[in-house]
């Protein structure tokens, strides 16, 4: 028989692939996809043609990347923190919190896949930084603001994540979520900033697949919803924890 406590250790690990792919999703969403290259280069203060073309302006750039992807962590780790406080906060109606928060994030991605849409969902609040480019102070500054000014577009898809992190009723646990999610969105500029020229291909054939990647998003986020309301993360651990047995010497 299994100990309760690898269970509740095996549970994270799927609740940290999902954050993770949650995190390249938000990347690939269309109100930050499209603007990835040009805000890259004027965090880096240069030109796109630049960053196509020169090393040195592709260095700034990256430079200007570490500290704007540092940015939008600080807030989504003080995220996770919140989240997971008032999952603590919350602990004696924990199956009732997160039923609903299950609910919500099934609706989310009815929202994507396209059953229906929600109106605010598709407006951009963007909270202006003012001119920060150029500087790595100015990247991180950036980074702040494009974790609050996108929230309607991240929102359904970090809402699904924040959920997770309030259902670990445990703080270091849901920080931890929150992180992941900041690395799967943090990455992707990463690798842009670094490998800009190799990169123009892809992001092409994602701008064209566009309303696929949303549907795609929108299943991800009705699945997780649903294994929320049904309790089957406990269950899908014990799948794991028996295809993979080494799972069990994690944590």
């Amino acid at each position: 028989m299994l100990d309760s406590t690898l269970i509740l250790d095996a549970t994270l690990l799927p609740a940290m692939l999902i954050a993770m792919v949650a995190g390249l999703l938000s990347f690939l969403s269309p109100c930050v996809l499209p603007i990835v290259p040009p805000y890259l280069a004027y965090m880096g203060g240069v030109s796109v043609t630049d960053m196509d073309e020169t090393r040195t302006a592709r260095r700034r750039v990256l430079l200007a990347a570490v500290f704007f992807v540092l940015g939008l962590s600080t807030i989504f780790l003080l995220l996770g923190l919140a989240a997971s406080a008032m999952g603590r906060m919350l602990l004696q109606a924990q199956d009732w919190f997160v039923t609903i928060a299950g609910i919500v994030v099934m609706i989310f991605g009815a929202h994507f896949i396209g059953v229906f849409r929600i109106g605010f969902l598709d407006r951009e609040a963007r909270v202006e930084a003012g001119d920060r480019g150029g500087s790595a102070f100015g990247a991180y500054v950036l980074g702040l603001a494009f974790a609050f000014g996108w929230t309607p577009c991240l929102g359904p898809i970090l809402g699904a994540i924040l959920g997770l992190a309030a259902s670990e009723a445990d703080m270091a646990r849901g920080t931890l979520l929150l992180g992941v999610y900041a690395l799967g969105l943090g990455i992707p500029f990463l690798l842009v900033a670094a490998f800009f020229p190799m990169m123009k291909g892809p992001m092409a054939w994602m701008k064209r697949n566009m309303s696929r990647i949303e549907r795609i998003s929108g299943l991800l986020l009705w699945t997780v919803g649903l294994m929320m309301v049904t309790g089957q993360f406990t269950a899908f651990s014990f799948w794991l924890l028996e295809r993979f047995p080494a799972l069990a010497t994690v944590g």
